[in-house]
Order: structure tokens, then C-alpha cells, then sequence
């Protein structure tokens, strides 16, 4: 398939677009989505006596949300850019909605699975939010509101857990889901009112079989990742997993290549830019989760552990909650730093400081306010890196593209954080001390995977040093409207 972009589609509208809201209701509906990571962490040990059903079983109620994540966001950025992005993030809203009126009537197993899955196909809000602000926003705002839409990310990730807490302490259960319901009913109804649908569209016909062929693909690498431990690494369920997610992605890929309208242009994301950034961005995803497998669990063992703090759930997401705020609040330094020296430069600097952080927490890890600082540094490197990696696509692609693109950079962030869970749990599950009758994550393990995410993000620095400099510019290849005026806004320097 060529690499260049078709005609875009316009709506055509008489009312010039209002893009003062856009960047705020973008923003909560990003933070609104990125709650759901973290809304059931306070009742994960309740949900066995809640759902009657077994620990091992009530696992999925996790397992569901990561996978039809990893399925939905693709999907719904190629769908955004063929049909309109604002009608799929209302889309993506309304799942949300429906996933949490399902799972707060749920008393069993099988419908909390159901509406857990429903609130993870919400998540390519972000991916889309950012699309449109490039469809919407002139050049010289793009980078500080890109910025600030990727930090919405870790905001409600960091805020999620001590809000979660304190509605599972004080209220029953199934108040976490009414709450995401009525959250997710305000950024439905915010988008609708004041977001305004993109002009720039490819059209066509949706991909159903690279659909299938990539949930095929991703279902058996993630399933096999997130529940390897549980069935045994060696096991030949894990093992045929991997093996079928393998032979599964690379017969998606050859029939990508042979598509007209593929759900990933292949080419496109073969574009060194484009390619070296997604790699990164499975290193810094790695690195982004490693503190929150870490901080939370240190915080709350029993200070007879030697090391344990004795926190409760909710003081640990208090200490966690900081880290959000500091994330959103270097985002416009983030994006002055990219408009001086690139974003690739915003990328590195950001690894740099997320690797600081995390060699900090290694060193301090007997106070609280240990684990404030090194949470504070590792957010704000996370910042840095979450508003250079759009940027970063967006200078690399065609407008008609932005979308899918932006989608599957998300993506690759989440089997990052996928891998870390999974290898943070051998190395927690090997190195172990006894505690009475229990046998609990050592000190020294702990100390192991925070040395993990440090190493996560220098190889981030590294991989992101390889990316080339944007030759050309991503206007001379933007759609072009019906008017004959390009798209695209200008690109930011790579």
C-alpha cells in the first residue's frame, strides 16, 4: 500500500470550530478513562467474597480491562480517523458508561467480567483526544496541549487509587462503578457539547479481518504475559500462547501489507520515527509501572517486617496521588523543551530523570516521604516522556493517519506495563523472607524491581537516541480538504 494519504473527508461547517474548551474536556475524559486502571485495587482481596467466586477467578475482573484495551485502542483509533474521532470517543464514553451501570448491578462473576471489559474498550479516549487536538489546534498550541492530554494519563492513574480507597472505606462496593458511571456521563456529555468533530477523515471500508487477525494476536501475547505466573512459566498453556500470538501477528502482518485499507499501515509504522519511538515507548512504559508494583506494596507491610511502613490503602495512594499533579503540571514545560530543542531531546531528558528517580527510591526507602520524592521525580520524567511520544508520531505521520497511529503507540506503552507486571511478579514471588507463617516480597526484591525500572528507562534513553531526525515535512504529506488547504498542522521539530 503507498504511504501517501488519501483526500480527506469534510464535514463542512459554517461556525468556526470553538477549541477553548477542547484541551480541559479532552483532559478530564483522559482522566476519567485512566481511573478505570486503578478503580477495583481496593477491593481485589474483597472480590472473591463479593462475586462468590474464587481468587483465581476473580482475577479476570483485572485481566478483562487489560485485554479488550489492548484490543479496543487500535480499532478505535483507525475508526476514529475513518468516520470522525469525536464520534468514536463518544463511543469510547458510552462504553465506559455501560461498563460501569453493568458491573455496580453485578453480584456474580460472569456480568462484573462483562462490565469490566466494557470500561476497557474506553480506552482509546487519550490516543483519539490527542488526534483531534491536531486536527483542531493551531501549531503553536499543539505541543503544551498534547502534553497536557498525555499527562491525564498518569494524573488519573496516580489520583485513582486513594479515591478508589476512600469510596471502597467508607461506602458499599459498587459505589467505585456508579461513581465511574456518573464520571463518565459528565465527559460524555461535556465532548458532546463542546468538542467539535474532526474534518480530516480517510473514509472507507473497516478492516475486519487485520481487526480479528490483531485481537487474535494480542489476546494470546497479553493473556500469556498476565497469567504466565499464575499457569507456570513453562506450562504448555503459556508456552502455546506465546507460540500462537507469534504465529498469529506475523500472518496479521503479511496480511496487513497485502491490504488496501489495512487497520495498521505497516509502512507507515515501519518509518524509522515512528518505529524507534515505539520501542521506546514499550521501555517506558516498563519503567512507568515498575514504581507502582513497588511503592504501594512497601507502604503497607507490617513495620515488623523490618522495612514495611504500615500504612493503610489509602495513606499509600495519598503518597502515590502527588505524582499525578506533578505530571500535569511540567506538562507545559515538557512542551517548551520540545518546541527548543525537539521532542526527541523532551524524550531523553524525561528517561534521564525517570531513571534518577527510581535510583533515588533505591537508595531511600525506610519514610514515607522517601517514597513522596522518588514518586514526585519518577512522575515528573513521565511527564516529560508522555508529552514528547505523540509529538513525536504526530511529526512522522500524515493527519489522515494520526489516529491509528497515536492508538498504537498507547498500545506498545501497555505491553510495557504488561511485561513489567509480569516480571515484576517472578522476581517478588523468588525472593521472599518469612514473616511468621507467611512468606512475603524481600526487601531486596523490592529493591530489584525499582533497579528494573531504572534499567526500563535508560534503555528508553538509549532506544530513544536512535530516532532520526524528521527529514521533510509531515504538511507536504498532510490530506488535504475538499478547500485545497492542508490539515495538518505544522509538525514539531523531532
Amino acid at each position: 500500500m503507498s504511504d501517501a494519504p488519501e483526500r480527506s473527508v469534510t464535514t463542512g461547517t459554517a461556525e468556526p470550530p470553538r477549541t477553548g474548551a477542547v484541551v480541559p474536556v479532552l483532559a478530564f475524559g483522559g482522566i476519567v478513562v485512566s481511573l478505570m486502571q486503578t478503580l477495583v485495587i481496593p477491593i481485589v482481596g474483597q472480590l472473591p467474597r463479593y462475586l462468590n467466586a474464587s481468587a483465581s477467578d476473580t482475577a479476570w475482573a483485572i485481566t478483562a480491562t487489560l485485554l479488550a484495551a489492548a484490543v479496543a485502542t487500535p480499532m478505535m483509533g483507525r475508526l476514529g480517523d475513518m468516520y470522525g474521532k469525536r464520534r468514536m470517543l463518544l463511543v469510547s464514553m458510552a462504553m465506559l458508561v455501560v461498563g460501569s451501570v453493568v458491573a455496580g448491578f453485578s453480584d456474580t462473576l460472569t456480568p462484573m467480567i462483562v462490565g469490566r471489559a466494557l470500561q476497557g474498550l474506553s480506552s482509546g479516549v487519550i490516543p483519539l483526544g490527542i488526534s483531534i487536538l491536531r486536527d483542531e489546534l493551531p501549531a503553536e498550541r499543539l505541543g503544551s496541549a498534547t502534553a497536557m492530554i498525555s499527562a491525564s494519563l498518569g494524573v488519573g492513574g496516580a489520583l485513582g487509587l486513594p479515591v478508589a480507597a476512600l469510596i471502597a472505606d467508607n461506602f458499599d462496593w459498587h459505589a467505585l462503578f456508579w461513581t465511574s458511571a456518573a464520571l463518565g456521563v459528565v465527559a460524555l456529555v461535556l465532548v458532546l457539547a463542546l468538542v467539535p468533530e474532526s474534518k480530516v477523515r480517510t473514509g472507507g471500508r473497516f478492516d475486519l479481518v487485520g481487526a480479528a487477525g490483531m485481537a487474535a494476536g494480542l489476546i494470546c501475547l497479553l493473556l500469556a504475559i498476565s497469567k504466565g505466573g499464575d499457569w507456570g512459566w513453562s506450562s504448555g498453556t503459556t508456552l502455546g500462547l506465546f507460540a500462537a500470538s507469534v504465529v498469529v501477528l506475523i500472518a496479521w502482518g503479511f496480511f496487513e501489507l497485502r491490504t488496501e485499507r489495512p487497520l495498521v499501515d505497516l509502512r507507515t509504522t515501519a518509518r524509522p520515527q515512528v518505529l524507534v519511538t515505539n520501542l521506546a515507548s514499550v521501555a517506558i512504559g516498563f519503567a512507568m509501572f515498575s514504581m507502582s508494583l513497588v511503592i504501594p506494596q512497601v507502604l503497607q507491610l507490617p513495620e515488623q517486617t523490618g522495612y514495611g511502613l504500615g500504612q493503610s490503602l489509602l495513606s499509600a495512594g495519598l503518597v502515590m496521588a502527588p505524582s499525578g499533579l506533578v505530571m500535569m503540571a511540567l506538562a507545559p514545560v515538557s512542551a517548551l523543551v520540545s518546541r527548543a530543542r525537539g521532542p526527541k531531546v523532551t524524550l531523553m531528558i524525561g528517561a534521564l530523570i525517570v531513571a534518577a528517580g527510581y535510583g533515588l527510591n533505591v537508595a531511600l526507602m525506610s519514610e514515607v516521604w522517601h517514597f513522596v520524592l522518588a514518586s514526585c521525580v519518577i512522575g515528573a520524567g513521565i511527564g516529560f516522556c508522555y508529552g514528547a511520544m505523540p509529538t513525536l508520531i504526530m511529526g512522522a505521520v500524515p493527519a489522515s493517519e494520526t489516529g491509528a497511529a497515536n492508538s498504537l503507540n498507547t498500545l506498545m506503552r501497555s505491553i510495557g506495563t504488561s511485561v513489567a507486571s509480569a516480571v515484576a511478579g517472578v522476581v517478588l514471588a523468588q525472593m521472599t523472607t518469612r514473616f511468621g507463617p507467611y512468606a512475603l516480597p524481600s526487601e531486596d526484591a523490592f529493591r530489584t524491581v525499582l533497579a528494573l525500572g531504572a534499567g526500563a528507562a535508560l534503555l528508553g534513553f538509549v532506544v530513544a537516541a536512535f530516532i532520526p531526525k524528521q527529514r521533510g515535512s509531515a504538511e507536504a504529506e498532510a490530506p488535504v480538504a475538499e478547500g485545497g488547504a492542508p490539515e495538518a498542522a505544522e509538525p514539531a521539530k523531532a
